[in-house]
């Protein structure tokens, strides 16, 4: 076969491909524009999705009329004044070719004045350019791009329904929007208005675009590492989605997807959040552009940090620190409550406690038992979960907060993290504190020996055992905040987890894991009766302890009810 040149309009129309997918593409390629055209006020219009019709306009610093006809030459761009600042990229756009892109597969008029000039205009149909002409216009520049990809018939038949391009194009302007809060953004579909955000702080915006109920259930992140800045807003564990959909991050005013920083969210809320559910935050990341390397995917959606590990590790630590910090404000909201059938309970006659039943081994004694409080006696402001009330089904305790809503608290639930929470401090600590058995143990189990050959893990975390014959465990002594639980029932479950996770999971992991079981086999169960006294002390206890908001599985220990929650309960609202 023989080599020969592509066409100048087949060879546009090819580049094109990889800058302009759809009509979202377009309307983040010229809005990044705008935006470094210093623009303070961004119009964005579609029309049959963006099929038909997209137009942007700025009250940018605009173009030239003598630049006009380079601006939609191919490899032409005002932003890289220097060949070296090609590994320093300090704009959102430098390929300088989104509008040769766009103007190769659509019908594209672009329209500039700049101040004090006059407004000209030059038009690309399908490749082909017109001669600059002068024009009407404001101060700025108006992008207007007609019948995408119909030059390309084959491209257009790839696109979705024009209401989910509109949803894409309109999540892409969002996500620049977040990023960029002082710049007033507007956006309209089909002539009626969907967007109409107006300068504002960067915790207004989010507040803006992410909700209310967001902001109320969110835990400020902010951090230094070197040159590294992270800052933003976290959802508490509670504060769950179904996909990954609401993870904003931005890296030096960019909008990115990256696989990195997702990780990093991952691993931050693996021991406080259900499997298969997703945190909703708001990251910004500020660091050199020497350090991140924007060139590696031709959206700029993905990044390539120098010191990848470093940013990672940033990201979980700050993450962490921030879910750290206590007991959360959990709500019907933020739980995804539905409505009044989610509210279902009864009180049962109060009985006195069995001779079986231990005290609550919440690892310090509990307040001594006094007479119950008047109810028009006032909370302390330090306690935010309140006084308990009652103990209602024998496993949920029903509290009075200090604002007057109502806290119901899952017992089991919140005494799983506090022993979580425990035990992994006595792990760093230098290891657990055992309790020997009076008369070793054997526990008889099918996966006998993954139980065995992980015994120096187990050891760390106060569990001594050995294997005993091909199908059991002798166990010798138990952690001590555990009190004294039935150890069968606790080492099958591990012996499944230590089966179905293999060899190649991490020790931390592993450890991590560990732990939950622990603390969920040594926590008190459903059905286990509270005195006044121990409902309190775990309601303190909760207050002091990080993550305290879900249990170790990610499930929420607590929901609250204001009197919001109960007017549309009672259908007040």
């Amino acid at each position: 076969m023989t080599i020969r040149l592509l066409p100048n309009t087949t060879a546009n129309r090819i580049a094109a491909g990889e800058v302009v997918e759809r009509p979202a593409a377009v309307v983040k390629e010229l809005v990044e524009n705008a935006l470094d055209a210093g623009a303070r006020r961004i119009r964005v219009a579609l029309e049959d999705g963006g099929i038909g019709r997209v137009l942007v306009e700025d009250d940018g610093c605009g173009i030239p009329p003598a630049e006009l006809e380079l601006a939609v030459e191919r490899h032409a761009t005002s932003k890289l004044p220097e060949e070296a600042m090609l590994f320093a990229i300090g704009t959102l756009g430098f390929r300088g070719e989104a509008l040769p892109s766009i103007g190769a597969v659509a019908r594209l008029t672009l329209t500039s004045r700049i101040a004090g000039g006059e407004a000209h205009a030059i038009a690309v149909e399908g490749g082909r350019k017109s001669a600059v002409q002068p024009a009407s216009g404001a101060p700025g520049t108006r992008v207007e791009v007609l019948d995408l990809f119909f030059a390309t018939p084959a491209r257009r038949k790839f696109l979705r329904t024009p209401r989910a391009e509109a949803d894409a194009a309109l999540d892409a302007l969002r996500r620049l929007a977040l990023a960029w809060p002082e710049v007033g953004f507007e956006a309209s579909l089909d002539g009626r208005r969907v967007l109409n955000l107006d300068p504002a702080s960067r915790e207004g915006r989010i507040r803006d675009l992410l909700g209310a109920d967001f902001a109320a259930a969110s835990l400020p992140v902010r951090a230094a590492v070197g040159t590294l800045s992270i800052e933003g807003l976290a959802g508490g564990p509670a504060f769950t989605r179904a996909t990954a959909a609401e993870q904003h991050l931005v890296v030096n005013r960019r909008p990115v997807r990256d696989p990195l920083l997702r990780a990093a969210l991952r691993v931050a809320y693996r021991e406080v959040m259900m499997p298969g559910r997703h945190p909703v935050a708001a990251l910004f990341l500020e660091l050199p552009p020497g350090e991140v390397d924007v060139n590696v995917h031709p959206m700029k959606t993905e990044l390539r940090f120098r010191e990848g590990n470093a940013v990672r590790g940033a990201v979980i630590s700050a993450l962490r620190r921030a879910l750290g910090q206590g007991v959360g404000e959990a709500s019907p909201a933020s739980m995804g409550y539905a409505g009044p059938a989610r509210l279902s309970f009864s009180v049962p006659p109060p009985a006195p406690r069995g001779f079986s039943e231990a005290p609550l081994p919440l690892g310090f004694a509990p307040p001594r038992p006094m007479e119950a409080p008047s109810v028009a006696a006032p909370v302390p402001e330090d306690h935010p979960l309140g006084r308990a009330l009652a103990q209602v089904l024998d496993t949920y305790i029903l509290a009075e907060a200090p604002d007057g809503a109502l806290i119901l608290v899952d017992q089991h639930a919140a005494h799983e993290r506090l022993t979580h929470e425990r035990l992994a401090e006595e792990v760093k600590s230098g290891g657990v504190r055992t309790q020997a058995l009076l008369l070793p143990a054997v526990v008889e189990m099918p996966r006998a020996h993954r139980l065995a050959e992980a015994a120096p893990e187990l050891a760390k975390l106060g569990l001594e055992l050995e294997g005993f014959g091909p199908g059991a465990v002798l166990v010798r002594a138990m952690p001590a905040l555990l009190g004294n639980p039935d150890p069968a029932p606790l080492l099958r479950d591990m012996a499944e987890e230590l089966e179905e996770n293999g060899e190649g999971l991490a020790l931390a992991m592993r450890l991590d894991a560990a732990i939950a079981r622990l603390a969920c086999h040594g926590s008190i169960r459903a059905g286990r009766r509270l005195t006044t006294a121990e409902m309190d002390a775990l309601l303190r206890a909760m207050e002091r302890t990080p993550r305290a908001a879900t249990c170790s599985h990610g499930r929420p220990t607590f929901l609250k009810f204001g009197q919001a929650e109960f007017a549309r309960l009672f259908g007040r609202s």
